[in-house]
């Protein structure tokens, strides 16, 4: 029987999904049974992992920006994530939008004002409530929110990004290790990566969403009196906003999450815009440049400052728990940046993911922060200290309150909050859904209502354990062994732009572009193709009548001689797949794609464009078609294209050891 493929939808892998769900079980009803225990449990294990591997979150978190960094620079930054041919998915505001959606939109609002204002009253270092403490104050607010944490998201979305589009492996943690480990990323060793994967993210979504909550509640409060600050109401509205968070699981990543992106970003920079304006414009503009400056001058100290002359509980409280966090969220938000970035290159995809967004930051802490501490120290408001330190989420709200435009504010950031919450819960049950399905792109909608609903009860349950405390603890628990897990995953990627390295030049050499008429008597035919420019149905029923059979026939010529070959039908065309177990796979794949009129028929043709079957293979197109070839002389091509794969690869010195394919 001739094997002919089609993409269908993602279901869970149980040796995934059962590991997760049974351990996030175990501890809701644990949670539940005795939440007084739970919290002393949660309490102790924080600062058991803050002494013991304080040193080693510091470490790894400064690995991942270096090489992150070096991978940038280097010559292997103009490879594409995805086909060398192909465009990004998203336009830039788009993408932006997302990751930053995704990626910690609900922090900068929670700790916008309320950081730089705890940091200004109880400094590590400086003395309290001084022009030196306040300075130290923003200086930290730029370390915690500033490159370090793009360096995790960016360095999991990277790998991520780069094995799936450019690599053809699932768009999972595990495709990682295959440079490392090969085939057994199917197995056991596969399967539990993704598992502290899913685990990681649950937690730190958890930890995002209780964030979230505590803050609505405390808008809520604040324009309302008669709803009180409490558990009670933060639960409530953890399920209401899960619920919404479903909605736009539902509609999908084009439908639902891009669109509330877009509506995120564009209201937190209306947000910043009034601020900045009713605000000492001036001096937050002078504080930006010199904040920035200090960061750039200080990073390196600050980096690998552990205070391990003056132990404290502020290193755990503050710089290990934000890392940690950001590490157990890197499999959510490196997963999702990888999924809308596929035809960026490697260099545009780190320089935007760690630039762009950490300017923004630093612009929202300038904004928000220096604006609360000019407001203290100039205008003697020094009332918002104690009610900041009294409630760490009314902090914003405590802070509109002595500005212009209090009520309108508020009520803006509430509706912002909520929309962070969804875009944030309902992202990431397209990731862990992803994740649990072996790197589905496309799963059950079931499955993704599943994930945002367990979500949203882990967050409940560890709010009933002991509020920010516990959430805080599962997050820092989460992070040790996917630190681990990611120090490998930069390792499987170094191996892996090494190898590509040495063969894409050599690959690409070899395969020369051919055209596919014989040269005995269709120079006619040759000619008139010219001068056709075919609709995309006629180019569809071509592949599908004259392409794909002639695969067929090749493929089973193949099998007679002991080869095994895919065909996998595809919505725009089809692909020839020749899988070898040592080394490089064959791919020849035969796309339907629009082009447009050359200029010089443009005055003969009503239309502005046509369509070709273009030719390509593993890193893009060859630069010719085949609409108009006989079922001979594809098989021609085919076979031209094949014999060059088998003179480079066989005669290759072994340095091709893991398979490849182009997206």
């Amino acid at each position: 029987m001739n094997q002919i493929k089609k993409a269908g939808t993602g279901v869970m892998l149980l040796p995934v999904f059962v590991p997760t769900a049974v351990i996030t079980l175990l501890l809701i009803i644990g949670t539940l049974s005795n939440p007084e225990l739970a919290g002393k449990a949660f309490q102790g294990a924080l600062t058991w992992i803050t002494n013991t591997f304080g040193w080693f979150y510091m470490l790894a978190t400064a690995v991942f920006l270096v090489f992150l960094v070096c991978i940038g620079f280097s010559r292997w930054g103009n490879i594409r994530l995805g086909a060398d041919h192909g465009d990004p998915d998203y336009s830039f505001p788009a993408w932006f939008a997302m990751l930053f959606s995704a990626g910690y939109g609900i922090a900068l609002l929670f700790f916008g004002v309320a950081e730089p204002v705890l940091h200004f009253s109880q400094p590590p270092s400086a003395t309290p409530e001084t022009i030196n403490a306040a300075r130290e104050a923003m200086q930290i607010a730029y370390f915690h929110w500033g490159l370090h944490i793009w360096g995790i998201y960016g360095l999991m979305g990277l790998v991520l990004a780069y094995f799936t589009f450019r690599h053809g492996l699932p768009l999972s943690v595990r495709s990682a290790l295959y440079p490392l480990i090969g085939d057994r990323i199917h197995g056991p060793i596969g399967h539990t990566v993704d598992v502290f994967a899913i685990l990681g993210t649950l937690f730190g979504l958890a930890t995002t969403l209780g964030l979230s909550v505590t803050q609505i509640n405390a808008g809520l409060h604040y324009l309302w009196n008669d709803i009180p600050i409490s558990t009670t109401v933060q639960i409530t509205a953890i399920g209401l906003i899960t619920l919404a968070a479903i909605g736009s699981v539902v509609a999908g990543m084009d439908k639902g999450v891009k669109n509330l992106s877009i509506l995120n970003m564009g209201l937190a920079v209306f947000i910043m815009t009034i601020v900045f304006f009713v605000g000492p414009s001036i001096h937050i503009l002078d504080a930006f440049v010199q904040n920035t400056g200090a960061y750039l001058s200080n990073i390196v100290e600050r980096t690998f400052n552990l205070q391990a002359y003056t132990q404290s509980d502020w290193i755990g409280n503050w710089t290990l728990f934000i890392f940690a966090w950001t590490i157990a969220w890197a499999p959510f938000v490196g997963l999702f940046i990888a999924k809308i970035s596929r035809g960026r290159t490697i260099r545009q995809f780190i320089f935007g993911v760690l630039a762009v967004p950490t300017i923004f930051t630093f612009l929202w802490f300038s904004i928000f922060g220096d604006t609360a501490l000019h407001l203290i120290m100039e205008e003697g408001k020094s009332v918002l200290i104690g009610e900041v330190q009294a409630d760490h989420s009314v902090a914003l709200f405590q802070f509109y309150d002595l500005l212009p435009g209090s009520t309108f504010l508020s009520v803006v950031t509430v509706f912002l909050i909520i929309t962070f919450f969804v875009t944030s819960s309902d992202s990431g049950s397209l990731v862990v859904d992803s994740l649990a399905s072996g790197g589905a792109l496309e799963t059950p909608i079931w499955q993704r209502v599943f994930w945002a609903s367990l979500e949203g009860v882990i967050a409940a349950t560890l709010l009933l354990a002991g509020g920010l405390s516990a959430l805080q603890t599962m997050s820092i628990l989460a992070a040790l062994p996917f630190a681990i897990i990611m120090l490998i995953a930069a390792a499987g990627l170094w191996r892996a732009l090494v190898i590509e390295g040495h063969r894409g030049a050599a690959v690409e050499a070899a395969a020369t572009p051919t055209r596919a008429f014989s040269n005995e008597g269709n120079w006619r035919k040759r000619l008139s193709t010219l001068f056709k420019f075919p609709g995309e149905a006629k180019v569809t029923h071509f592949i599908k009548e004259v392409v794909e059979p002639a695969m067929v026939e090749v493929q089973k010529e193949l099998a007679v001689h002991g080869w095994n070959a895919n065909i996998t039908r595809e919505d725009n065309g089809v692909t020839f797949q020749l899988e070898r177990d040592d080394k490089l796979d064959f791919y020849y794949q035969v796309l339907a794609t629009e082009h447009e009129i050359p200029e010089a028929h443009s005055e003969n043709s009503k239309y502005d464009t046509h369509w070709q079957a273009d030719v390509y293979i593993r890193n893009g197109a060859l630069g010719y078609e085949l609409f108009g070839c006989s079922q001979d002389e594809v098989i021609r091509d085919l076979i031209d294209q094949l014999e060059q794969y088998f003179n480079f690869v066989d005669a290759a010195p072994g340095h091709l050891p893991w398979n490849t394919v182009s997206d």
